[in-house]
């Protein structure tokens, strides 16, 4: 509770101390948008621009993108090309020379810290691949620590008035994540494993030291084959885990894989709600080592 109380008093430092003019912020994601709330409170007018349940591989640009664009003075993003579909036509489209990449007012968090799956072959006969490495960087709180700092950072050089409070709010992010890393390292101690739809939870399983047992769709971003989903169920008779798919995914070859092996499969959110600060960010993370706890 005290901890929660602490993070309570680092917002409302950072509303007593709100600049007379917000930085304009755009975050391509409910869990970047949770980072820039976390550091930058209410000094930054925040808009994210997908929801929670859009699998932001294949959102489109639309008009109301790139509306929200034309004015920002940073844009926050996953990046490792996980939004490669359609931010760049959206930023090309708002005509805004302060975010373009390369400049101050452009930030991608994946080129922050290390990735995992890197040097993955550029074929897009594998599917829907990532060459630089994996961009899930969101699904590890201590990665997203990092990144946090990195913000602060950056938003440090774009608003220097606001330095020391951005400093702080990442700052504190990074020891919330500290404390609540601790207890989830013992909730997740002797977990089973686990059986994703996509390679989007892996880095969440790494930090953890989670077996992953199996990818339902083994060339990303094409369907399983009932040979694949046959292979799979072979590959894991007289095994325990648990099966966990996005809301966008299809819940089909979960359900089968689920059925034949006896497991309980479970539909989680890859990004925190809407509107998420810091501590809305860690509660989905939360969830996710609750339901993977569970699993025994």
């Amino acid at each position: 509770m005290i901890h929660r109380i602490l993070f309570g008093l680092v917002a409302l430092l950072a509303l007593a101390s709100t600049p007379a003019v917000a930085l304009d912020v755009v975050a391509t994601s409910p869990s970047m948008g949770a980072l820039v709330e976390a550091v930058a409170g209410s000094r930054a007018k925040l808009t994210v621009l997908a929801g929670q349940n859009q699998d932001l591989h294949t959102l489109q640009a639309k008009p109301t993108m790139m509306h929200a664009l034309r004015g920002a003075d940073l844009v926050v993003a996953i990046g490792a090309e996980l939004e490669v579909g359609w931010l760049p036509v959206a930023i090309q489209g708002a005509a805004n020379p302060k975010i373009l990449p390369g400049t101050n007012g452009y930030f991608e968090a994946a080129a922050q810290v290390p990735l995992l799956d890197a040097g993955a072959a550029a074929d897009r006969a594998m599917g829907d691949v990532h060459p630089v490495g994996n961009p899930h960087v969101n699904t590890d709180p201590v990665r997203m620590a990092t990144i946090a700092r990195a913000l602060a950072d950056r938003l440090a050089l774009i608003d220097s008035a606001g330095a020391s409070q951005y400093r702080r709010g990442a700052d504190a992010f990074a020891a919330e994540v500290d404390r609540r890393v601790q207890r989830w390292r013992g909730q997740l101690s002797g977990a089973p494993g686990v059986v994703l739809y996509h390679r989007d939870a892996v880095y969440l399983l790494d930090r953890f030291g989670v077996p992953l047992l199996g990818i339902i769709e083994s060339i990303p971003g094409v369907p399983p084959t009932g040979r694949q989903i046959s292979t799979l169920t072979s590959e894991l008779k007289g095994r325990s885990g648990i099966i966990i798919h996005a809301p966008y995914q299809s819940p089909k070859a979960p359900k089968s894989l689920a059925g034949s092996l006896g497991w309980r499969v479970v539909q989680l959110p890859m990004e925190p709600p809407e509107g998420a600060d810091g501590d809305g960010y860690l509660s989905h993370i939360g969830r996710w080592v609750d339901t993977i706890a569970g699993a025994r």
